[in-house]
């Protein structure tokens, strides 16, 4: 049975690389991880996969695990989804018009390799093994390192025409952070888990309070999952930058159930780890803007997946080669 198949999956992000040894059915058997610095680029990562795929394939063989039939890749950024071609990566330099399902078909030997965008992978994951179950029409975003999302439209994931679609992190918010009144920006730009701590890194706050503390009086150590505890704690500072960034992600979202009407939409990536302390001001931002038919007639849930959702995507993608 197709189910049965052992299939690889390959998580490329803008900060996280991710090798799973899984089945077609999504089932994740071993998860080996990498990381490599943003400014090695692309040449950088690709080293990595070519040493890190090829020792884990080995091991599996030496040990005896059946040899995977097919190879599944989610990638951090848009891609030519007819050839597995990227189109751009917009955290990673380097990946313009790199032939990736090429890449890897040439390196390990001539295995069947499916590559799609990160959150499509996720987005198909979660609709059939996590938040998704049980739905028709399905949304998913995620905000971590980028923002991106996918869209399942009666049972099928959705791209567009060939090059994905739902890309929420290019649609255009308020932007708060600009002294000139009215302007707009990327949600990306704005709400990314990189951009929310270059902002409070340069920011002044409070010394007397607990992100400080969590910080150690060293701003330029602070991540995201900090703010969060930081809320969770009362800080003040932390509350009102976390609300503006739901603020910001509520009115996206808002807009995307407007036009698509979704049964349910799941959250994902690191910043979305915080929970409800961004959910809950997210969930009523998004209620104050949706078309008002549709209010109470959607949910915004937590990514069940988790931290495998890319990878789990990537390895159903792979059993439908």
């Amino acid at each position: 049975m197709t189910e049965a198949r052992t299939v690889l999956g390959v998580e490329i992000g803008g900060t996280k690389l991710q090798v799973a040894l899984g089945r077609a059915d999504g089932s994740i058997e071993r998860i080996v991880r990498g990381s490599v610095k943003a400014e090695d680029g692309a040449p950088g990562i690709l080293a990595w996969l070519e040493q890190g795929v090829a020792s884990f394939i080995e091991e599996i063989r030496h040990e005896g695990h059946p040899a995977p039939e097919a190879i599944g890749v989610g990638f951090g950024g848009p891609v030519e989804s007819a050839t597995g071609r990227v189109l751009v990566s917009h955290q990673i330099h380097g990946w313009e018009g790199v032939a990736l399902k090429h890449w890897f078909e040439d390196r390990f030997g001539g295995l069947p390799t499916a590559v799609a965008n990160d959150s499509n992978a996720a987005g198909w994951a979660e609709y059939c093994c996590g938040a998704g179950r049980g739905t028709k029409n399905f949304a998913y975003t995620n905000i971590g390192s980028g923002i991106g999302g996918a869209l399942v439209v009666d049972g099928k994931l959705y791209d567009g025409q060939g090059r994905g679609a739902g890309e929420m992190g290019h649609v255009y918010v308020s932007d708060w952070t600009a002294a000139v009144p009215g302007a707009v920006d990327k949600l990306e730009h704005l709400c990314s888990g990189w951009s929310i701590e270059r902002r409070v890194r340069q920011a002044e706050w409070p010394k007397d309070t607990a992100l400080w503390a969590l910080c150690g009086g060293d701003q330029t150590t602070l991540r995201c999952a900090m703010l969060g505890q930081a809320a969770q704690a009362g800080d003040a500072y932390a509350l009102g930058e976390i609300d503006r960034v739901a603020s910001a992600v509520g009115t996206a979202i808002s807009n995307l159930i407007t036009l698509f009407h979704p049964e349910k939409l799941a959250l994902g990536g690191g910043v979305a780890l915080m929970g409800e302390v961004l959910l809950a001001p997210l969930r009523r931002y998004v209620d104050q803007h949706v078309f008002g038919p549709f209010q109470g007639r959607y949910e915004i849930v937590p990514c069940a997946l988790e931290e495998s959702v890319v990878l789990v995507g990537a390895m159903l993608l792979a059993g439908e080669l």
